[in-house]
């Protein structure tokens, strides 16, 4: 299947997340319709036979729109959680001791199990504890074999089976669980364009991932823990993507420091040319609201002024009463935010200085003299998705197209920042100059960004067919 794309004016991507209020194809179609880019199958919830059947309408919606979607399967990573109590749940009060320890006992006011060994032997006196999302805050003051002694700093109700949290600890548990390593075999045999890792603390972690996926689908690295932020550059370097998960990112940093690290993320990723998604709690209100609060308006809009290349939804489309209605505003926002003069004065102060190679300085110049000749478009041939990726990293003003000629690789260029990729197929490989200037031309008049006396800029390889080898720089003009 050859897939071709109509031109949207957004440049800022939308990813979607499906769930129970979303999973029918009439329903994917119309999020799609409303703007969606990119659909997240969240393998934390749901069987393998659900995510067949989305991955199913997404690709049947995909096909009769004519433009590729991506799919990002998010595994779920390791969960950490306290075991059981007696009468379901406890009242912990601030200043009281509280054991945890390997005890299969329901637990009490006193104590409960943790069944992770590897916390209590990593774990010094001194290391903060957080329950229930950060609701309650445990300070350990005496490290056992088989247990630990702390201290409530901050109490509160605890239910049994709630999620615990170590901000201070390197944790010696792999990114990658049992049913994660099944769930990424499943996923890579649907074919989704990205594999979202979740729990990343070393640059291993991430390795790991790309030696299983070994080319087939691109590591989008969710920046959750505070350990990775302490090993940030190396991680955003070893991933094709990144994704700032705000939600566990907020558990285990204070607040005042997660737009900090938000932005320190999205400027890096930005710098290394790697596509950065700014995701959770975005308009968490139009869970239940069709409208969502002014502050969180201003939450989207930030991250587009901070040159995000997209933006998620969660629960607003997984299993809200409103999906529609948040892609519709968050759409809105985007496009009211890039029509802005500043927004746009914004992206062309902050593009990062070119690395040493002639592919960047091709990028760099195909920016500059679209601008300059006032072309229409800029059309990227890229094979692998590099060349793409490098002219979306200088934020031009001139839309992007993306010219491949897989439709795995257009899916996956769904995320990146302006570009709206097509497969030309390889029934029809490029081979010349000439042949170049003609798919070029073809594809900015068939999106209804060019027509007749109008230029496009067009970035190529020589010899075509070699990835990595943009070093070919061209303006043509429409007949």
């Amino acid at each position: 299947m050859t897939i071709t794309s109509a031109f949207r004016p957004r440049r800022t991507k939308i990813v979607s997340t499906l769930g129970p209020a979303s999973s029918d194809r009439a329903t994917i179609r119309a999020l799609a319709e409303a703007g969606v880019d990119v659909f997240r199958l969240n393998f934390s919830h749901g069987a393998h036979a659900d995510h067949a059947a989305r991955h199913e309408a997404i690709r049947s919606v995909e096909a009769e729109l004519g433009r590729p979607i991506g799919i990002l399967a998010d595994v779920q990573g390791p969960k950490l959680r306290v075991g059981t109590f007696e009468n379901g749940k406890v009242t912990l009060q601030s200043g009281a001791a509280f054991r945890l320890d390997l005890d299969d006992a329901p637990g009490t006011i006193e104590r409960v199990r943790l069944p992770h060994p590897e916390i209590i032997s990593a774990a010094t006196v001194g290391s903060n504890l957080l329950l229930d999302d950060g609701k309650l805050r445990l300070v350990v003051r005496e490290v056992g074999p088989t247990y630990l002694d702390t201290v409530v700093a901050v109490g509160g109700v605890l239910s049994e089976r709630k999620g615990v949290n170590v901000p201070d600890i390197v944790l010696p548990i792999p990114a990658l669980t049992e049913k994660d390593r099944k769930d990424l075999d499943f996923a890579l045999e649907l074919g989704v364009e990205y594999i979202g890792l979740s729990f990343v603390q070393r640059p291993e972690d991430v390795r790991e991932a790309r030696d299983i996926a070994a080319g087939r689908a691109w590591i989008m690295t969710k920046v959750e823990k505070p350990q990775a932020m302490d090993n940030l550059d190396e991680i955003v370097r070893l991933s094709d993507a990144v994704m700032v998960a705000r939600g566990d990112l907020g558990v285990e940093l204070p607040p005042e420091a997660v737009p900090l690290a938000q932005k320190r993320i999205v400027r890096l990723a930005r710098q290394l040319g790697k596509p950065v998604v700014v995701a959770t709690q975005m308009l968490e209100s139009m869970i239940h609201a069709p409208t969502p609060t002014r502050a969180e308006a201003s939450d989207v809009a930030t991250a587009v002024f901070d040159g995000a290349d997209a933006v998620m939804l969660s629960a607003e489309t997984a299993a809200g009463e409103y999906p529609l209605e948040a892609v519709g505003i968050m759409n809105r926002i985007v496009r009211r935010v890039e029509e802005d003069p500043i927004w746009q004065s914004i992206m062309r102060a902050s593009c990062p200085e070119p690395e040493g190679f002639v592919a960047d300085a091709i990028a760099a110049a195909a920016g500059q003299i679209a601008g300059t000749a006032a072309a229409r478009a800029i059309v990227a041939f890229t094979l692998g998705g590099s060349t793409a990726l490098r002219i979306s990293r200088e934020r031009p003003e001139a839309p992007i197209i993306g010219l491949t000629e897989t439709d795995e690789i257009a899916r996956r260029l769904c995320v990146a920042w302006g570009v709206r990729a097509q497969s030309v197929g390889q029934e029809t490989p490029v081979r010349t100059v000439e042949t170049v200037v003609d798919q070029a031309i073809e594809a900015a008049v068939a999106s209804g960004l060019a027509r007749s006396g109008d230029a496009i800029v067009i970035a190529a390889g020589l010899p075509f067919g070699v990835a990595g080898s943009t070093n070919t720089l061209r303006v043509a003009r429409v007949d």
